[in-house]
């Protein structure tokens, strides 16, 4: 097939040119065991295999138990499937794509929320089942603006439009909504200069600002929970650090307080819940980052199934939108041992490198890699990072110019981890689905098929379809 036709064929389809009775993605005869009155749509994002992969290994070997994820798969718990990722325009996607596939039933652009090739503007899935008088709401680890969650809630020609987005969600009035980007909703920082946070508080919503606020919180009206200035900090940093562990919550825990708080409606809830720093460190080659946010991303998966185990009207989806420089333990004489390290690390690479400044001898920046990540830089290696201090080097998600990658090649050695890069790949995904519909699945899935899919489990009007 041509490169124009697959676009072509994939826009067609999302346009509503085929029955979605008749899609691919469904199983050719299924019985229906009943509707979902609740969906839990879980995005890892940017998690290629080794990573689900990795985060297993080290979760067996740590803690002594496999992941949720890995264990699911073991007792056949969940019905399994690959997934396609491919954008409106390319077979790479970004995330604001990839989540607008799900959200809006259709392949956009890359950095388009749901905003179709040609103009059109889906209605978003959230939306729509708010319209049905479902409880409704995001959880993430990045900014509450962020792609991901925006994707299921808003249409945008940008992804880079969070302070706009953060005025649609004012009018939008979901449910429960729990991440961070402050300053997108912080008068000091909007470029306008409109103080959303007073806005939110002035028309009734209950603005929360710690994990201690959000813990309290009842759930008689709207919630809007913003913990951090942009991204939440990687999990592996928040645990090691107390002020943080009490201020900032965990994924799970965000994840059980949106169940607890939506679950009391009684037409039921559908929430989306995104490990999105998964791909920041997938960006940044950062294992211990990538690790345990994975883990954390993994506590959240169990926060939702041991909820679904108890409610059988409530859809779990566990997935990923995108791989992201498909990171993999590779072999060599010490690669156990090496892995090992990741076992008793206690700081992302991201933070070792925002401790360093120029003045620092190369003694201090190998002690504070023995310090926290048992790793023995040489002399040689040491220089080499204090050289980029220097001149610096560009990254996504890297502000400050870190020397993320150089320090990745050389901790290789050190972990025997390696990346094929430092972003999104064109790779299949791991789609596992528990609960109601889920017979309706085969074992292949285009993206903007899960839209329809998620209406159909729940037994929405078919005016609802794209």
């Amino acid at each position: 097939m041509k490169r124009r036709d697959f676009f072509k064929n994939g826009l067609l389809t999302t346009l509503g040119l085929s029955a979605f009775g008749a899609s691919p993605a469904l199983a050719s005869t299924v019985k229906r065991k009943g509707l979902a009155k609740n969906i839990i749509f879980l995005v890892s994002d940017g998690m290629s295999a080794g990573t689900l992969n990795m985060a297993d290994i080290l979760m067996r070997h740590k803690y002594g138990s496999s992941s949720t994820w890995i264990d699911l798969y073991e007792k056949n718990t969940v019905k399994r499937a690959l997934m396609d990722t491919a954008s409106a325009n390319s077979f790479v996607t970004d995330s604001a794509a990839a989540g607008s596939a799900w959200g809006g039933g259709m392949r956009v652009r890359n950095g388009a929320l749901n905003i179709g090739p040609n103009g059109e503007r889906p209605v978003p899935i959230l939306q729509k089942f708010k319209s049905m008088g479902k409880a409704v709401g995001c959880v993430t680890t990045v900014q509450i603006t962020h792609a991901t969650p925006a994707s299921f809630c808003v249409n945008n020609g940008s992804r880079n439009a969070m302070p706009e987005i953060a005025e649609d969600y004012l009018k939008l009035r979901f449910d429960v909504m729990l991440g961070g980007g402050a300053n997108y909703f912080s008068a000091e920082r909007r470029e306008d200069q409109r103080d959303l946070f007073e806005a939110y508080r002035q028309t009734g919503f209950d603005l929360v600002r710690n994990k201690q606020e959000m813990m309290n919180t009842q759930g008689d009206k709207p919630i809007m929970g913003i913990f951090a200035d942009e991204g939440l900090p990687y999990t592996i940093d928040r645990k090691n650090d107390p002020d943080l562990m009490n201020s900032i919550p965990s994924l799970a825990e965000m994840t059980q307080k949106a169940i607890d708080i939506m679950s009391k409606n009684p037409e039921g809830f559908v929430m989306q819940v995104e490990g999105g720093k998964v791909d920041w460190a997938a960006h940044g080659n950062d294992g211990p980052a990538l690790l345990y946010d994975q883990v954390d991303f993994d506590e959240a998966v169990k926060v939702a199934m041991e909820f679904a185990l108890k409610n059988d009207e409530t859809l779990v989806i566990i997935t990923t939108d995108h791989g992201n420089s498909n990171p993999g333990l590779f072999y060599s004489g010490q690669a156990n041992k090496n892995f090992e390290r990741l076992y008793e690390t206690k700081a992302s690479n991201e933070w070792i490198l925002n401790q360093i400044n120029p003045d620092f001898s190369l003694d201090r920046v190998r002690e504070l890699f023995m310090e926290y990540q048992q790793i023995p830089l040489t002399l040689e290696e040491a220089e080499a990072i204090m050289t980029s201090y220097t001149v610096g080097a560009d990254g996504l998600y890297n502000p400050a110019n870190l020397p993320f990658h150089q320090l990745a090649s050389m901790q290789s050695r050190y972990t025997s981890i390696q990346w094929a890069g430092t972003n999104h790949s064109a790779d299949y995904v791991e789609l596992a689905t528990f609960g109601p519909g889920s017979e309706l699945l085969g074992g292949f899935v285009k993206n903007y098929e899960m839209h329809n899919f998620m209406l159909k489990a729940s037994g929405a009007e078919r005016e609802l379809f794209v």
